[in-house]
């Protein structure tokens, strides 16, 4: 299906792409404490929006 290669780069892509994401993120960390307070409250939310639509589904299914 995938050629040794193709292997090799996607494990030297997803590796360099993880290591390049944590240098920028620590970068920006005191910017986005600065900017972004209680968005941690949005993701609860979307969270919860998930999960009841995955309630609802289950209950509705029987």
């Amino acid at each position: 299906m995938f050629t040794t290669g193709q292997w090799t780069f996607a494990a030297i892509f997803f590796v360099s792409f993880v290591i390049i994401a944590y240098f920028v993120y620590k970068k920006d960390k005191p910017t986005h404490q600065r900017e972004y307070k209680g968005s941690y409250k949005v993701l609860l939310g979307f969270l919860f929006f998930i999960a009841m639509l995955f309630v609802i589904k289950l209950l509705m299914k029987h």
